[in-house]
């Protein structure tokens, strides 16, 4: 039986990247969607523990998924697609209807109330490195569905 000296198992998990960067994900939800509707936002407060950057996400449940952010302009709603969302250390950064959001494009089909959708959050860590954080997104219905 071979055995490893338990300081080279310990310096392993020490140097863990795992453990340099932690992320709070609280209220996660997605919009139901009406029948034939192809895309849906999605919802959340996010606290970095060190300063990060969400930088796009993946879900099984659609084609793509866009970074967006809402506003009134000239008394028109804009929305535009944003390449990134800067996660300052500490501070809860807002997701919600009507500002920062994620959209799912292209949904493979209806996400119904009750539902549990999937996604995984593509972060940029201050050592420039790319992870994923898994959420799931509890569909509910809102007006106008």
């Amino acid at each position: 039986m071979y055995r490893i000296p338990l300081t080279v198992l310990l310096s392993f998990t020490l140097a863990s990247p795992a453990l340099a960067d932690a992320l709070k994900v609280e209220a996660p939800w997605m919009r139901a969607t009406a029948p034939g509707q192809k895309v849906a936002a999605g919802f959340m407060t996010l606290t970095a523990d060190s300063t990060m950057t969400l930088v796009g996400g993946s879900s099984p449940t659609c084609g793509h998924v866009e970074l967006h952010y809402m506003k009134m302009e000239n008394g028109v709603m804009e929305m535009r697609e944003m390449k990134e969302i800067p996660l300052p250390a500490g501070q809860a950064v807002h997701l919600e209807p009507g500002g920062l959001h994620v959209m799912c494009i292209g949904l493979k089909k209806p996400v119904v109330a009750g539902q549990k959708v999937p996604l995984s959050l593509h972060l940029r860590g201050s050592d420039g490195k790319t992870r994923k954080h898994a959420v799931e997104l509890q569909a509910r219905k809102t007006s106008g569905h």
